[in-house]
């Protein structure tokens, strides 16, 4: 395996060797240079080389992958068929409509056939798109190899094909599945892999499908989100968790929130609980039928819908620039799992917002997060509600009022400028003013399991 050197980035589309239809539709959709990520793969990729690519949510990479497939399809195949030349695994059917959605996006000057094949759909309407024949062919591995055992699928004509958030496709238990996809693709093709982290499973999964591949990381889990205000909060139960989250919903620079609950169950009673409350608020997660989530993402897109609560499955893929904060009512209980969560703010060059709660039961969860990221979080504090438990020595910065506003030391997002910030001191317990809180036994809630 090789990696790749430092490269002096491209300034336009152009530079990257595009066929003009493809730039045309760039321009068309407004994107007028290529990020780290596209300037990186796409010229290597146009060259037929397979790559393993770490990258994070929001750098970029799903043109990255889809535009030298794109480039690949203006050279007619040799041989005619039906079956796709293009094949793009994910984890998610979100992910599969995010994909599809740039397929069409980028080829739209061109004659290219896109198909999703994702669990939700119905088989009959599936089966009878796939008999019309599809060139770019996105799809989940469960419903995908379901499709190929039972004949609807010819992988023949394959050329291309890419694994996106390879890393979730593994956690999400489709190891098996992707190896049954791999075993039946032809050797010759090339492919390209997506991953947030490079762990060991990676790299033996690439290892054994993948030809010499290229490794570039661009915006790894170790890159600091700069525009991306980390915040934690404290909270003694639920009920303070509620408390606070509705002060964080009704602060002026909340735009669209998502917030991630650990359970489906509980994404359906706090989106239902929002709404009760005069917030306009869905729930997404697995359990929804595929019209009702495509409606929700559609609200979400357009500015209807608020707030939407969701589960990490459900809310893979979402790509809405609106998005000023995800607040995670629920810390997960994988540290990648949060780099994907706060990846959905701070999108396309705007600023984001990210805050977390957590319980002194949590301390193992933020050391987690802190040591992927690097990066420590900063704890928050609203004031008139403060957390009355005992937490795990971790010094907070910040003091903020509902109203939003600026911190005891001057940054933006919330607090008392100017006014003695409220400090958890090492031991502990919050104080106030240099003086400590008067102790109470620490509190415990019966989280949603």
């Amino acid at each position: 395996m090789t990696a790749v050197s430092e490269v002096v980035l491209p300034i336009t589309f152009e530079s990257l060797g595009l066929a003009a239809p493809i730039l045309e539709a760039i321009k068309a959709a407004g994107y007028t240079e290529p990020t780290p990520v596209q300037a990186r793969a796409v010229p290597e990729a146009i060259k037929g080389r397979d790559l393993l690519v770490s990258s994070q949510t929001g750098s970029g990479k799903t043109a990255a992958f889809m535009l030298p497939a794109l480039q690949k399809l203006m050279v007619q195949h040799e041989t005619p068929g039906r079956g796709p030349r293009i094949l793009v695994l994910t984890p998610t059917r979100e992910l599969a409509v995010q994909v599809t959605k740039a397929a069409d996006t980028y080829g739209r000057n061109m004659r290219v056939k896109t198909l999703s094949v994702v669990g939700g759909m119905p088989y009959p309407l599936q089966n009878r798109m796939l008999k019309n024949g599809v060139d770019i062919l996105v799809a989940t591995p469960g419903r995908m190899l379901d499709q190929m055992n039972s004949g609807r699928i010819d992988l023949s004509r394959l050329q291309f094909l890419v694994l996106d958030e390879a890393d979730r496709m593994l956690d999400m238990g489709f190891k098996d599945d992707l190896e049954a996809i791999l075993a039946k693709v032809p050797k010759t093709r090339q492919t390209m892999l997506f991953s947030a982290t490079i762990e060991p499973s990676i790299v033996r999964l690439a290892s054994s499908f993948l030809h010499d591949p290229l490794r570039i990381a661009v915006d790894t889990a170790q890159t600091r989100h700069v525009n991306i205000e980390q915040r934690l909060h404290f909270a003694d139960d639920m009920g303070h968790k509620n408390r606070l989250l509705e002060s964080i919903l009704g602060q002026p620079d909340m735009l669209q929130a998502i917030v991630f609950t650990s359970t489906k169950r509980h994404a359906d009673q706090l989106a239902q609980d929002l709404h009760g409350k005069g917030h306009s608020a869905a729930a997404m997660h697995g359990d929804m039928h595929q019209g009702a989530r495509n409606r929700t993402l559609q609200a979400l897109r357009r500015g209807g819908l608020k707030v939407l609560v969701a589960t990490d499955v459900a809310a893979r893929g979402i790509d809405v620039q609106g998005i000023s904060h995800v607040i995670n009512y629920d810390l997960p209980m994988q540290a990648e799992d949060y780099v994907h969560r706060i990846g959905r703010t701070g999108r396309a060059g705007r600023n984001g917002i990210a805050i977390s709660f957590a319980s002194s039961r949590d301390s193992h969860l933020v050391r987690d997060i802190e040591r992927l990221t690097t990066q420590k979080i900063e704890v928050s504090v609203i004031e008139g509600l403060e957390p009355k438990m005992r937490t795990f020595s971790k010094p907070a910065t910040r003091n903020t009022r509902p109203g939003g506003g600026k911190s005891s030391y001057g940054k933006p997002g919330g607090g008392n400028s100017g006014a003695p910030g409220r400090r958890e001191g090492f031991s502990g317990y919050a104080k106030r003013d240099g003086r400590p809180a008067a102790r109470s036994p620490a509190r415990t809630s019966p989280y949603p399991k």
